[in-house]
């Protein structure tokens, strides 16, 4: 059994591998808090924070060789660069439900409605055959 301060501890590690209940898969949680796995966008953020970590901090380093800077620069650049890309992929992804949910719903007006006296469709047909 692992102690408080001993390196496998889960007090002492900043990410979580672990089954989320018996049986099931693993999940990768970040920072303990972040199931990378499960949220929508969550590992494209980061992978693309990370690599944009990794550009800003060493086009400094290249450009100035300043390492403290340039380490501030890169997580700058983390932070920056993660929080861009969760922002628009978060924008597309409701955007994306907003029109299932549209769909949807026009889906279900269409079985709902279909031969009644209040299908749409039926209306216009309707008036065409009376108009001619």
């Amino acid at each position: 059994m692992a102690g408080e301060g001993e390196p496998g501890s889960e007090k002492d590690s900043w990410f979580l591998w672990r089954p989320s209940s018996p049986g099931s898969e693993q999940t990768f949680k970040l920072l303990g808090i972040l199931d990378v796995q499960n949220i929508p966008c969550a590992r494209e953020s980061i992978l693309y924070g990370s690599l944009g970590s990794l550009v800003v901090g060493l086009g400094h380093f290249l450009a100035t060789s300043r390492v403290r800077r340039s380490f501030d620069f890169g997580m700058g650049g983390f932070v920056l660069t993660t929080l861009g890309c969760w922002i628009y992929c978060r924008y597309n992804h409701a955007k994306l439900r907003i029109q299932q949910r549209i769909i949807q719903e026009g889906m279900r007006n269409k079985i709902l409605y279909e031969s009644s006296v209040f299908d749409p469709e039926r209306k216009q047909n309707s008036n065409r055959g009376s108009n001619s």
